[in-house]
């Protein structure tokens, strides 16, 4: 591995892995003999390929219930109280880029990418933050680093036949208004008098990230981008959530264009509305490789795989690629910080579903079946999350029900995920299968990209109307960002066994030449994290 230790990779099913330190982008390995091998003519197909994932969460974005030993030592600082990685950042300080490369080097290495493959997953769901490609203004985030560590990914991905789902899970203004989102507290994006702006921000970040994982170098791991995590739809709003997605969808795939290879499938969380019912079933009709992303956490959201399995085939056969992109064996709230630094479980009771070391088989069996039966009713599923680390305080992990690994280990995971087959047939019966058959333009098929141009008329940017109350002619007052900025590229690798391997660009399309959202020059803007009830303009600001 890259700090010179070494490890056996043990791997029953067949997978192997492959890697030319002299061709980086050659073929790569195969993560078992069912899944397809990454850079093989054999390329993924959606109607008979299954995802069974795992997300790395708390890697490149941190989260305090999943790496508390990353905040402990700051949590009790009284200059800064440490609630999420804005302020952790801040009380790290001097030694923000030391500690939080380090915490990036050793919580997810190669290994794992190789235990990942050996547990019988295929791949990962990678949560970034907008700061790896740059932060403004006060925003105190270590800029950059992590995108050292997500290429370090899809190297390994490629060595072991994991493909990558690469999410941005925090973006400028926070879309939730939680701690993963970078800044705990209000929702800033899409809402409020800053809305607009971080919106548009936001926008030239993913064209930078899809231009950068189209190279042929890259498209291969990393075939799913999804832009945006758990977009709180409560707060924002079906027209200001629909507007972004169309805006996100349109700029993506005028950089990418359209069809097979064109550039990754772009996926959109369904805000928690479930893809059952979802507004978001009919949206953007003929929209080329558009995924739904549904996170139905059993904490959170009780589950019956029943509803989630009909769900899902539904899902598929009308919209098209449906993914679990989060989920967990929790079936409650317990588990150390599991809602944020200083959080109180609301179950009664914690003392057993804490105490994982003493569950005894029956327990073990439970949590189980709670696994195996949520990974077939889903389908294409990444569990959360892979790995927890332990807790300075406690002396070992928490949250059990939301490890993977330790679960793996311990039996409440199956060491074969191929276990969850059938596991909802007994309820369903034969009535409510999936057949395969995807509406063509979901895949890249005949007609991909062919919006009707009533959808398009329906969903424009800037929307109608804004959350909380601001009407079409406030909208026109809003503080907003011009696209005449210099355009960031993302950083390739390098490789010293071959100094003169190709690696690309950072863009892959040169007809994509469209400028940067910036501000405008001469004009002040509000706190963009901290402006849902700012002063509204009463003229829009023109510039110097």
């Amino acid at each position: 591995m890259d700090d010179g230790t070494t490890f056996v990779y043990q791997n029953t099913f067949g997978g192997y892995w492959a890697a030319d330190p002299k061709d980086p982008f050659g073929p790569g390995g195969q993560a078992q003999s069912w899944s397809k091998e990454i850079g093989g003519n054999d390329k993924w197909d959606w109607s008979t390929d299954v995802v069974r994932g795992v997300n790395l969460g708390g890697w490149l974005v941190t989260e305090p219930f999943i790496v508390p030993a990353l905040y402990e030592k700051y949590v009790n600082n009284t200059a800064t109280p440490v609630l999420d990685e804005w302020t952790l950042s801040i009380a790290m300080g001097a030694n923000l880029a030391q500690e939080m490369e380090e915490h990036y080097k050793t919580f997810v290495t190669e290994k794992d990418f190789a235990d990942i493959a050996a547990a019988g997953l295929n791949w990962v769901r990678i949560p970034i933050g907008f700061w790896a490609i740059e932060a403004i203004s006060d925003e105190p985030f270590l800029v950059g680093t992590s995108w050292t560590y997500f290429l370090k990914a899809i190297q390994w991905g490629r060595k072991y036949g994991i493909r990558i789902y690469l999410d941005l899970h925090a973006l400028p203004g926070s879309q939730n208004g939680w701690n993963h989102s970078g800044k705990s507290g209000t929702v800033n994006f899409m809402n409020g008098v800053m809305g607009i702006a971080n919106a548009q921000r936001t926008l030239t970040y993913l064209r930078i990230i899809a231009e950068f994982i189209s190279q042929e170098q890259y498209q291969d791991v990393v075939p799913i981008m999804g832009i945006v995590n758990e977009i709180l739809w409560g707060t924002i709003g079906e027209v200001g959530v629909q507007s972004f997605y169309w805006a996100a969808y349109d700029t993506l795939r005028k950089s990418t264009y359209v069809g097979i290879g064109a550039g990754p499938y772009i996926a959109i969380h369904d805000g928690f509305q479930g893809v059952r019912s979802s507004p978001l079933l009919s949206f953007l009709a003929g929209a080329d490789r558009l995924a739904l992303d549904q996170h139905p956490v059993g904490t959170f959201f009780p589950p019956t795989a029943d509803a989630w399995a009909i769900a899902t085939n539904q899902s598929q056969k009308t919209f098209g690629v449906t993914l679990g992109g989060e989920f967990s064996a929790a079936i409650n709230d317990c588990g150390y910080w599991l809602s944020g630094i200083g959080s109180t479980p609301s179950s009664p009771d914690c003392s057993t579903w804490d105490n994982w070391a003493s569950w005894n088989d029956t327990l073990i069996s439970s949590v189980k079946q709670v696994t195996l039966t949520s990974m077939d009713a889903l389908q294409n599923f990444f569990f959360w999350t892979w790995k927890i680390g332990n807790s300075t305080v406690l002396g070992t992990s928490s949250s059990p029900m939301w490890h993977y690994q330790l679960g793996l280990e311990k039996g409440w995971v199956p060491k074969d995920p191929r276990e969850a087959i059938g596991q909802c047939a007994s309820v369903l019966g034969s009535s409510q299968l999936f057949d395969g058959n995807y509406p063509s333009t979901a895949t890249g098929g005949m007609g991909a990209g062919s919006v009707l141009p009533d959808q398009i008329a329906s969903h424009t940017f800037p929307p109608t109307t804004l959350s909380p109350s601001f009407t079409a002619t406030q909208i026109g007052l809003l503080p907003t960002y011009t696209p005449t900025g210099t355009v960031k590229t993302l950083f390739a690798p390098t490789f010293t066994a071959a100094p003169s391997a190709v690696v690309g660009t950072g863009w892959t399309n040169d007809a994509d030449n469209a400028l940067a959202f910036v501000p405008v020059a001469g004009c002040s803007y509000p706190d963009s994290w901290d402006a849902v009830n700012a002063t509204l303009p009463s003229a829009p600001c023109t510039g110097a």
